[in-house]
């Protein structure tokens, strides 16, 4: 009686150790297809956020486009500090710079 032969409980022992294989495959495979589930759901979660971020990015940009206006900026600084653009008379090239920092009194 060699060891494929030998039965147990009317089975023979090699379809007893078949199906007990079996049974393992049938539920590592179904164990993986939870796992895998559950990843697909947190990868779709992931890149609903990095959509999410995109989307924000984008909002900020445009809101710091609009910020960074020049026309916006000038009638800031006009209406709020009193500054305004340098007379030309005021302007000074560079080679007259000596002449005025000899003029101004030094403290």
């Amino acid at each position: 009686m060699s060891l494929l032969d030998r039965r147990v409980r009317g089975f023979r022992l090699v379809d007893v150790v078949a199906l007990a294989l079996l049974i393992a495959l049938v539920m590592s495979v179904y164990l993986a297809k939870t796992i895998a589930g559950r990843e697909r759901t947190e990868i779709a979660l992931v890149e609903r956020q990095i959509a999410a971020e995109h989307d924000r990015i984008r909002l900020l940009k445009a809101e710091v486009s609009h910020l960074e206006q020049p026309n916006r900026i000038e009638k800031l600084s006009t209406g709020y500090l009193g500054l305004a653009p340098i007379a030309a008379s005021r302007e000074v090239t560079p080679e007259a710079l000596p002449e005025i920092a000899r003029r101004e009194p030094k403290s």
